[in-house]
């Protein structure tokens, strides 16, 4: 007696579990099938489309698309589906596509894009900390600017930079231009003193030189 009340009540357990299975087989049977496409655009600004935004189906085995750069997706869903979008720099979306007669449905998705504020970041023109501790332990405090500004202006510190600071077009060219005007004017300068032949100083020599035989033929014997 007792085991005919076990597989009595097994048998009302199987015959439960039976009949709920074939209401959600049932129920899953009577979603429509359909093919859902859509542009997926920015909320800010409706013409600007929202490109390889990802689109998972949450309600049929987490099938994952990707819209395209226009921002334009289509794949077979169900009615009832709930869609989750998601891209970079945008809020998620969630998207439950309604019941329908036809087997298509067209829908516009419009994302909020996000605004994310950075904390701000002060640069620093150290590259360490062991830099900066170099440069902090070096510095002159007592200085003032007038004795800085006497110090960089000084002569030794303008010969330094000379040395190292190369000139700039204004300066090659003033330069430039102030040997072209020097030899001009040296060329026309006392023509007198260019000329040997008009120089006493020169005609001298010639005779001292002639006297001493400096042009002698023997002595130029080799």
């Amino acid at each position: 007696m007792f085991s005919f009340v076990k597989v009595v009540r097994y048998q009302t357990y199987l015959f439960f579990i039976f009949l709920c299975l074939s209401v959600c087989r049932s129920h899953g049977q009577e979603k429509n099938i359909l093919q859902f496409s859509g542009l997926i655009t920015s909320t800010n600004n409706p013409d600007l489309p929202v490109a390889f935004a990802t689109i998972k189906n949450t309600s049929f085995r987490d099938q994952t698309f990707i819209s395209n750069n226009d921002g334009y997706f289509s794949f077979v869903a169900h009615s009832g589906d709930t869609i989750l979008f998601t891209s970079v720099g945008f809020d998620p979306l969630t998207y439950v596509i309604p019941e329908v007669t036809g087997d298509k449905f067209t829908a516009h998705i419009q994302m909020r894009s996000l605004v994310i504020e950075l904390p701000a970041v002060t640069p620093y023109p150290w590259a360490s900390y062991e830099d900066y501790l170099a440069d902090f332990m070096a510095m002159k405090l007592g200085d003032d600017p007038v004795a800085m500004a006497r110090r960089n202006i000084s002569p030794e510190a303008m010969a330094a930079l000379a040395q190292i600071v190369p000139r700039n077009a204004d300066e090659i060219q003033s330069y430039h231009s102030l040997q072209r005007h020097t030899i001009q004017s040296n060329r026309y300068i006392n023509q007198r003193m260019n000329n040997p032949l008009l120089n006493p100083f020169a005609w001298g020599e010639l005779i001292n030189q002639i006297r001493r035989g400096d042009f002698s033929r023997e002595r130029l014997k080799y």
